[in-house]
């Protein structure tokens, strides 16, 4: 249904230097498709979308849809703007206008369709996104997730074959989500062909048939949403999709600022929502520490935290070392009892650098 061949976006700043957002973007996407976009902020996510729709029309590349390059010269933008649908951020609906004549106005305006078929297809339309009930109300007496699934329907009005959501709950209040991502869901099973801008990792997990990672104005890694959750190819889409968070310590002398480094591991652990876990990592660094900084070798600690598993680990790494610390004479066989006790499990690997402690907390 549509591809996308070397797609770039630059801008010029005002001191003249140039500045590409989209690099080099090559995609097909067929018919029936949900390809949730996920990355960094930044990155051209929304760039991408804005493209697509010619929005923001790109530097250069070509963009088929239905096998009519849309950026040919004299191709006409209505054709395509009947066949793609959007749904931004912010609803954009038409304050003065009551949520119906929101739905109706674009199919009477462009389309042409009588009034009262337009009114009795936008009736069935809220119907679908649950706000029948409010077809003769203005938008400002709505919630936010009520205005973005009118903004669906208006945008459903249309009867696009494609449609492109960009972050579609990013200006909602969290407890409003949940609505507007069930109706995505139902357009999903319908069929309908999607690109979604999101950052809501578990539904671009179980909506998607595809995930596209992007970094650095590229499309990092495409996938299936299984396979780019559970065994990417590329360690930044690991650490995006696992929202892996963490703190690195490098101590190389026994001047190093230690009490910083608690403040900043209990600031880590509030940051992250992980409060009790602060007192285990002071405790297990408090009992380890001493024995591997007597090695008198750089030691580098890591305290990661993953938001999606919701999972915490502390490594500890020492340098030029060949075996592992545990195995040293000075460890005792109750200090070995005290780590199983307080950690989850606990993982003793080689790395090019040294030897590295994993603690599961």
């Amino acid at each position: 249904m549509i591809k996308v061949s070397h797609l770039t976006k630059s801008y010029i700043d005002p001191d003249g230097s140039i500045f590409r957002v989209l690099k080099d973007i090559n995609c097909e996407i067929e018919q029936g498709e949900v390809i949730s976009i996920i990355g960094p902020s930044g990155t051209g996510k929304s760039t991408f979308l804005r493209s697509i729709n010619l929005l923001d029309p790109p530097t250069s590349g070509s963009i088929y849809i239905d096998g009519e390059n849309i950026l040919a010269k004299g191709y006409p933008v209505h054709k395509m703007r009947q066949k793609v649908g959007m749904v931004f951020q912010n609803f954009n609906l038409f304050d003065h206008m009551t949520v119906l004549e929101n739905v109706m106005y674009a199919p009477c305006k462009i389309k042409k369709e009588p009034l009262e078929q337009a009114r009795k297809s936008g009736l069935s339309l809220l119907r679908k996104v649950g706000l029948a009930e409010k077809a003769d109300v203005y938008p400002s007496t709505l919630s936010g997730g009520q205005k973005q699934r009118v903004a669906i329907a208006r945008c459903l009005a249309m009867k696009p074959e494609v449609i492109l959501f960009d972050e579609p709950t990013s200006a909602l209040d969290p407890t409003m989500v949940g609505e507007v991502l069930s109706v995505i869901r139902k357009l999903a099973k319908e069929g309908m062909t999607m690109l979604i801008v999101t950052h809501e990792m578990k539904f671009a997990r179980d909506v998607s048939t595809r995930i596209f990672f992007m970094n650095e104005g590229i499309i990092y890694e495409d996938g299936p949403a299984k396979q780019v959750f559970e065994n990417p190819r590329h360690s930044a889409t690991k650490a995006f999709v696992q929202r892996i968070r963490k703190e690195v310590f490098e101590i190389d002398s026994l001047d190093f600022d230690f009490l910083d480094m608690s403040t900043r591991i209990q600031q880590f652990c509030i940051k992250y929502d992980i409060p009790e876990v602060s007192k285990m990592i002071q405790k297990l660094c408090q009992l380890l520490m001493p024995y591997l900084l007597a090695e008198d070798k750089p030691l580098t600690i890591r305290v990661t935290h993953s938001e999606l598993s919701d999972e915490t680990t502390l490594d500890f790494m020492v340098e030029g070392l060949d075996h592992s610390p545990l195995l040293e004479p000075d460890i005792t066989s109750e200090l070995r009892e005290d780590l199983q006790s307080l950690c989850k499990g606990i993982t003793e690997e080689p790395t090019s650098r040294g030897f590295r402690l994993k603690l599961s907390l």
